[in-house]
């Protein structure tokens, strides 16, 4: 397990290891989520990293707006 430490200015720093397994970026951007004292960062991904993630989705099982409540 990775480990980190907030500096004097509250920053932290991702670990190389984690920094290469994700990917990530310079200057990607995080929402951070607290629950239950637990902090999470979720890397923002990209609308167009989406593209064609839906690909060969049937339309025919789709439920109308007046049968979803």
């Amino acid at each position: 397990m990775a480990m980190t430490t907030i500096s004097s200015k509250f920053q932290i720093v991702i670990p190389k290891e984690v920094r290469e397994k994700l990917h990530l970026s310079p200057r990607q951007c995080f929402h951070v989520v607290e629950k239950g004292g637990v902090i999470t960062l979720v890397p923002e991904v990209p609308l167009k990293s989406l593209r064609g993630a839906l690909k060969g989705l049937s339309k025919t099982d789709l439920r109308e707006k007046e049968v979803r409540s």
